[in-house]
């Protein structure tokens, strides 16, 4: 049916008696905006961009003061800040590249992009067994930096880059994508395609750059069952990270760099990835941290939509994002045995397996365990946040009311969302949490709208029993079971 024209904004569904309640944090054009249950705007710390923005404990919040002109370059954030409640710029790192664009001075930049991490907690969200220092300790960071690899393509490519910098803005530690290329496990119609084109951006002044591998997450998988019961794999120190345009999940050694743990880019490699089916352009891989349910499991938005390098097929000709789906999905997966053991898709959410489009987000998004074991999911592309319990009841919803015109595009998508405990922001007094009935939306009307049934004469038709409710192209009710027959093809597992 598409997306519709008219329909409700701000908090649309509240079951307090179910949801975890709290304060959620997310990047708005308004800047990083703190929201309690009913939807209220209880902060926002204007302008303060977000790639993402996440909130620590003292109701300190982390973002940037500006991008680097996007003329000259793709998703560099200027600066990663620590601000206080009150604004005040209390911590800051721009340091990884001096750079000079067309029109501007030279400038350090910390080319910052989609995550990092404060030493204390892995991930960045709440857990009773983890929190985030904010006056000392480390950070890990997602940066990008322009190479040239011949071996990989002969273009230039933009590539990730995790560092590792001290509290006054030291980078102590580094790794490089590029310098891993054999170990992603690329096959040879992968590396040719890839070679042709990596997903290469041209810019304003004529250069350009291939974002060939696109990491979107970064954390460190911290305290974990599978390290205490022997598996080196799952070291503590070892980060976990996910590429989008290459369909990788990756867990990598902070002692050596190596890839030591790996989903994708070839799903079909064994029955075990088989089962799981196909990853694509993928988001916020972590693993669930100590203290709450389904910690050690991995957590990540498998968006759908398009990724991964191989050979042509009809809807990619060039191999380039050459696996496609239109649906999303939420997946937890054990990383010991690679079972999923949990999920969110279009059909937990009441949909048909052919109107899997329902529950989909083909870029940005993200999930968040939560401490009553409900997950948070961030459906990022609508703007849409939702919290699903085990058994997939909708308890919380939230659509962002604030859009941004991109040409002739209207957009209100919401990168990443954090749900934090009311204590994290002291500043703020506990609000009252009113429950929000969700609404019928079978009779809900706008303004001089009929409201419908009971406004029109009703004709009866000889021969037709009009108790049976039947819908065009579907089978018949049966006495045991209802018998759905659409007009579509079968479903393969």
């Amino acid at each position: 049916m598409g997306h519709p024209t008219v329909y409700p904004t701000g908090s649309t569904i509240y079951n307090k008696e179910k949801a975890y309640s709290g304060y959620t944090i997310f990047p708005s054009i308004k800047g990083a905006l703190l929201i309690d249950m009913n939807g209220n705007e209880v902060q926002l710390w204007e302008g303060l961009q977000g790639f993402p923005n996440k909130i620590l404990p003292g109701g300190f919040v982390l973002g940037s003061t500006g991008e680097r002109n996007p003329r000259y370059s793709y998703q560099d954030q200027k600066d990663l800040v620590q601000v206080d409640f009150d604004g005040n710029i209390v911590w800051k790192f721009n340091k990884t590249e001096e750079v000079e664009d067309p029109g501007d001075e030279k400038y350090f930049c910390a080319r910052q992009h989609h995550d990092f991490q404060r030493e204390g907690s892995g991930t960045g969200y709440y857990s009773p067994k983890e929190e985030p220092l904010t006056d000392r300790g480390n950070t890990i960071l997602l940066v990008h930096e322009d190479v040239h690899k011949p071996e990989i393509s002969d273009k230039r490519l933009l590539d990730d880059k995790i560092i590792e910098v001290n509290w006054d803005g030291e980078i102590i530690w580094e790794w490089k994508a590029s310098d891993h290329f054999e170990e992603f496990g690329f096959d040879e119609d992968a590396k040719k395609a890839l070679y042709a084109d990596p997903n290469y951006k041209e810019y304003k002044d004529g250069s350009g750059s291939g974002d060939w591998m696109h990491i979107n997450s970064l954390s460190v998988l911290g305290p974990n069952k599978w390290y205490d019961q022997g598996d080196e794999r799952f070291h503590p120190d070892n980060l976990i990270w996910d590429a989008r345009n290459s369909n990788i999940l990756a867990i990598i050694s902070k002692e050596t760099g190596e890839v030591v743990w790996k989903l994708g880019p070839d799903f079909d490699e064994n029955e075990k990835t088989k089962e799981i089916g196909w990853i694509i352009g993928q988001h916020h891989l972590h693993m669930i941290p100590r203290g709450l349910p389904g910690e050690g499991n991995l957590l990540v938005f498998d968006n759908g939509g398009w990724g991964g390098y191989g050979a042509g097929n009809p809807g990619c000709r060039n191999g380039v994002n050459n696996a496609i789906r239109d649906t999303s999905r939420v997946l937890e997966i054990d990383p010991a045995t690679l079972e999923v053991v949990w999920q969110y898709t279009a059909e937990e959410a009441g949909n048909l397996r052919f109107d899997a489009y329902k529950f989909y987000s083909p870029y940005i998004s993200s999930a968040q365990r939560l401490p009553n074991g409900n997950t948070l999911i961030t459906e990022g592309s609508d703007g849409r946040l939702i919290e699903v319990t085990k058994d997939h009841e909708i308890v919380w919803e939230y659509i962002n009311p604030y859009y941004k015109n991109l040409k002739n595009h209207r957009l209100n998508m919401v990168y990443r969302a954090y749900r934090v405990p009311y204590e994290w922001v002291p500043q703020l007094e506990k609000p009252e949490e009113i429950s929000i009935e969700p609404v019928d939306v079978s009779s809900f009307r706008v303004k001089n709208a009929s409201p419908g049934e009971g406004t029109g004469k009703v004709t009866s038709v000889e021969g037709v029993d009009p108790k049976v409710k039947k819908v065009t192209g579907m089978g018949e009710e049966e006495a045991e079971e209802e018998v759905v027959n659409f007009c579509v093809t079968s479903f393969g597992k």
